[in-house]
């Protein structure tokens, strides 16, 4: 048994007690592409390949559901918007909106003429409009301020494959063909600092001091750059591709899926460069396919293939089961109302929450 692998007589024994007894489950039409909660940590959203956005309470004793049609045709990309009950979305008819989660009322702020495949977003009040958005279409990422107004357009050598901000918004990443871009939110220069590597670069997690910048591959490994002086960290022995990763809230640690255990590398005392990871709870037989680290704690929660979700304490290796098989892969996966709810979707359309707070 691998460090930190849940013991799986023990996980069987009821591993769907927390989804029944703190739970609610729904079962929607389409493959379940992202989740997300509400800045407000009021609501939570479920965005679907059929093009509709699924908003759920995260308000204790509020059992109540709404579905919104959102875009013409597949929605592409979730994220909580600036505004704190809301949600901005991408689509295949090329729009980039905003949805109000307490009326459902959708709103308009671009469209262009490509898929908007990936959108980010960061609230802080020392941005215009209290915030940044930005959204990738191909080779594209525009950075907008919080009440959606265009800032700049930040152009690349490839099609964009995922974006993300730091904590502050100070700093957005964005991985794409041979490497990452690092733009400077602020910055009046156009340029880009260029961090190189040779092949496919297929998502981006940035470090939430800054301090970091890492990328999933093609390849069934990670690369990465220690940003204060560009020194290159390759992190490899995953047998499938890492399709979700993120930093713990301290950025000590970086989980990730793409194995039977969750992956967990250290950014502490010199960074991963020649140490093993560590490994948390996993399914045998099972790859993990969506993480998420509570925005509190040095908690991780992982879904994996076979429907089951776990959630394992760094620290001391403690495991608390979920939901255990069935309703499809796990594909979304998120905590919201600052941790005190877990959420999550499964490619054939199951969507959940779960009430963590304490009673």
């Amino acid at each position: 048994m691998m460090a930190g692998e849940t013991d799986g007589a023990a996980a069987s024994a009821d591993s769907d007690h927390l989804l029944r007894t703190r739970g609610a489950v729904r079962n929607v039409d389409g493959h379940v592409i992202a989740c997300a909660a509400s800045r407000d940590g009021r609501i939570a959203a479920f965005a679907t390949g059929e093009g509709e956005l699924h908003l759920a309470s995260l308000q204790p004793g509020d059992d109540g559901w709404r579905s919104v049609a959102v875009h013409d045709g597949a929605l592409l990309s979730l994220a909580a918007d600036i505004l704190p009950g809301g949600f901005v979305t991408g689509g295949d008819d090329n729009a980039l909106c905003r949805i109000d989660g307490d009326t459902g009322a959708v709103a308009g702020l671009a469209r262009g003429r490509r898929w908007v495949e990936h959108v980010a977003t960061v609230a802080d009040a020392r941005h215009p409009g209290g915030g940044l958005i930005a959204a990738a279409a191909g080779r594209q990422v525009e950075l907008r301020d919080g009440e959606g107004t265009l800032l700049k357009s930040l152009e690349h050598d490839s099609t964009v494959s995922g974006i993300a901000f730091d904590t502050k918004g100070r700093r957005l990443g964005a991985s794409h063909y041979g490497g990452a871009s690092l733009w400077f939110t602020a910055s009046k220069n156009a340029a880009a600092r260029r961090l190189e590597w040779k092949g496919s670069h297929i998502g981006v997690a940035l470090h939430p001091d800054g301090e970091a910048l890492v990328t999933a591959m093609q390849e069934n490994e990670l690369h990465g750059w220690r940003l204060a002086d560009g020194h290159t960290m390759r992190m490899s022995g995953y047998p499938q591709k890492t399709q979700s990763m993120a930093f713990s809230r301290t950025g000590r640690w970086l989980a990730s899926s793409g194995a039977e255990t969750v992956v967990l590398w250290p950014f502490h005392g010199g960074g991963p460069m020649g140490k093993a990871p560590s490994e948390l709870a996993g399914v045998p037989s099972s790859c993990c396919t969506r993480v998420a680290c509570h925005p509190q704690h040095d908690i991780v929660a992982a879904g994996f293939a076979d429907g089951t979700v776990l959630m394992s304490d760094i620290g001391t290796r403690r495991v608390l089961p979920v939901c255990g098989t069935g309703g499809g892969a796990v594909t979304a996966l998120c905590f919201g109302g600052g941790g005190s709810w877990l959420v999550f979707g499964t490619g054939t359309g199951r969507i959940a929450r779960i009430d963590l707070s304490t009673r």
